[in-house]
């Protein structure tokens, strides 16, 4: 199949990048080191095997890339006001967009701009990072859930996930409301409380006072899925925190965003979430506190 990535950074870059590597058509598109990666290609720097990809289908234009089967929109959700113009030149009738971005209630704003596309959640368990220009530091982990929104071809969606297997990424089928909310237990607290106390992962796990508030967040989380219907055990905190201690030290998305004075994802990451829950009658008042938190330090 023909592959798109739209959002040719960390994210898109590696999973792109491995799907190019296994010998699938990418085409990516990229902005501020398109010329750097036209000479000089991608390099992945993976804890898995480290790879250099010369002479990609590189892109500045969308309007210049070719209908593809399988559109990866690894955009940050700030900027998802794009895809009204990036995304209709690469559909085609049977196009799926899988949406590999953060947050809750995505798919829905997508859907809703394009009515007849075929959409697909994307959740990524992956700790990398792009830092410097055509270059992609993975530094553990990289399995990503797929779940279906609203893909009807269920054959090129199957498709789709065996060329992920294929190219060496652990991927599988979940429940997508279930999948979303789970990734949501990670999202939530650890995003904003590495912005809101300026540290890494580990020094919030290391502290035994924030450890405990980052589980009682990871716990509104799931007693929010679980009232709402979304089985998601308790048992589930204790694992992401468990997988988080075995992870190198790591700086969440939306802390090097605020870094980098880039907007953070607080709407689909908080608010989102945060008023779903409330309007099903379910109130997280330790994440809205953390959500006000954020709203006062955007940029």
């Amino acid at each position: 199949m023909k592959y798109a990535i739209i959002g040719s950074g960390a994210i898109g870059s590696y999973y792109g990048g491995k799907l190019c590597r296994a010998g699938q058509d990418v085409h990516f598109l990229l902005h501020s080191d398109f010329e750097h990666v036209c000479k000089h290609g991608l390099q992945v720097n993976s804890c898995n095997g480290s790879f250099h990809l010369d002479n990609i289908q590189a892109y500045n234009d969308v309007n210049n890339m070719p209908k593809c089967d399988v559109i990866i929109v690894a955009l940050k959700t700030t900027r998802n006001g794009l895809l009204k113009e990036m995304l209709p030149p690469l559909l085609h009738n049977k196009s799926i967009v899988l949406l590999i971005q953060n947050g809750i209630g995505v798919e829905d704003d997508v859907q809703a701009m394009f009515p007849n596309a075929q959409l697909a959640a994307g959740l990524a368990f992956i700790c990398s990072a792009k830092t410097k220009p055509g270059v992609v530091d993975h530094q553990c982990y990289g399995s990503i859930n797929i779940g279906n929104f609203s893909c009807k071809d269920i054959n090129q969606f199957n498709q789709m996930l065996t060329d992920f297997q294929e190219a060496g990424v652990e991927a599988q089928e979940v429940e997508y409301n279930e999948a979303r909310w789970k990734k949501a237990v990670w999202n939530m607290p650890f995003n904003g409380m590495a912005v809101a106390l300026n540290t890494q992962t580990n020094l919030l796990l290391k502290n035994p006072s924030t450890m405990q508030l980052i589980r009682e967040q990871m716990l509104e989380v799931i007693h929010a899925a679980n009232y709402m219907g979304i089985n998601i055990p308790e048992s589930f905190a204790d694992k992401m925190i468990e997988n988080t201690l075995n992870m190198v030290p790591y700086s969440p998305s939306m802390k090097l965003d605020y870094e980098f004075n880039r907007p953070m994802e607080i709407e689909y990451l908080y608010t989102r979430p945060i008023e779903i829950a409330r309007k099903a009658g379910f109130r997280m008042p330790k994440l809205e506190m953390l959500e006000a938190e954020l709203r006062f330090l955007e940029v």
